[in-house]
């Protein structure tokens, strides 16, 4: 790598609005998000999932047809 050219990587320190602190390295000293792994409905099982059906779901919905 050239010198001066690129930013310094230094330890980082991520902060979510939860609380949970997450120690890595980048470019910046810190960053504060709003959302973690330890708080993503996704991550904690939380996530609620809603099936709309798809074309064939209206069709026999609309007309009566069982499936």
């Amino acid at each position: 790598m050239k010198e001066g050219l690129h930013p310094e990587f230094t330890d980082a320190t991520i902060t979510c609005a939860c609380g949970n602190v997450i120690k890595t390295k980048s470019t910046k000293k810190s960053m504060n998000v709003d959302i973690c792994s330890k708080c993503h409905p996704y991550w904690t099982g939380n996530l609620k999932q809603t099936s709309t059906g798809g074309r064939a779901d209206k069709f026999r919905k609309k007309y009566g047809i069982q499936g």
